[in-house]
């Protein structure tokens, strides 16, 4: 049987009982809710087997090829259209992944960028167990519009993400290294200052929870003022399934790459009040 020429997914509901194949359904569309119903039962009555759309280059012109790379590649809807994966945007999340595709860019606009900060989100605690250091570029243009630049977030060391935010600080020409110290202190600082004494540096304190500092960012996204500049899966992945009620415990995890995000942007683009106003 053929299949669509973009990324397909084959979902066969399979009767343990009778062991017989009740229903098989195709689909290479944005996934709806029983297409999410179906994915949580993978590995119990459901099968999914994925086929990308370069398994099927054989069978496809290289003009189309060349035209999904170019509308896909390094997007996160790339992933659904060419790879097949299912992509689930969380109900209730504060951002949406067609905001996010929508403004992407290619390349890095270094030149018509004004201001670019380094962000960290260290982690309190190192090890295989342990939160990653969110730390993640940005920039901003002379209109107002922002760009994430890299996503360099892991695990690390303090000597190591210390060692890495200010290897991006020089790669990029940055203005500053901006970091949270409610947790750390002044060992953040320190840590940096014990590497570069010279680098530009300045302490950000979370006075208000992740949401309210969340929510203003969220509200430029959909405004179409920050534009990705390539894919950030890891990034785009937790920003697309928090939430504002958001529970690090049922999640799992602690969303350190969007932290550092709304640090980098909040600096670049937030006043004490609100937005900065840039007139063009």
């Amino acid at each position: 049987m053929g299949g669509p020429a973009s990324g397909v997914r084959y979902v066969g509901v399979y009767d343990e009982s009778r062991q017989t194949s009740k229903d098989c359904h195709h689909h290479h569309a944005a996934p709806d809710r029983s297409d999410q119903n179906l994915v949580k039962r993978d590995g119990q009555d459901v099968v999914i087997t994925r086929g990308s759309t370069y398994e099927n280059a054989d069978n496809l012109s290289e003009p189309f090829l060349q035209a999904m790379r170019s509308r896909y590649e390094g997007t996160r809807l790339g992933r659904q259209e060419l790879f097949a994966d299912v992509l689930t945007d969380t109900p209730g999340a504060l951002w949406r992944l067609e905001w996010i595709d929508g403004a992407r860019v290619k390349g890095m606009p270094w030149d018509g960028l004004e201001r670019i900060v380094v962000a960290i989100d260290p982690a309190v605690t190192s090890g295989e167990d342990a939160d990653e250091t969110g730390i993640v570029v940005a920039g901003i243009d002379h209109v107002g519009h922002g760009y994430i630049l890299e996503d360099a977030s892991a695990r690390y060391q303090p000597h190591e993400w210390a060692a890495k935010a200010i290897s991006l600080y020089r790669k990029y020409s940055a203005d500053r290294i901006v970091a949270e110290r409610n947790n750390g202190g002044d060992m953040v600082e320190a840590t940096i200052r014990s590497i570069d004494p010279n680098v530009a540096f300045k302490a950000v304190y979370a006075s208000r929870g992740k949401t309210t500092r969340a929510e203003p960012i969220s509200a430029l996204y959909e405004q179409n003022k920050i534009h990705h500049c390539g894919g950030f899966t890891a990034l785009e992945d937790q920003m697309c399934a928090f939430t504002s009620d958001f529970s690090r415990a049922s999640a799992g995890y602690s969303p350190d790459r969007l932290d550092a995000l709304v640090w980098a942007l909040s600096e670049l683009m937030l006043g004490q009040t609100g937005p900065r106003l840039y007139f063009v």
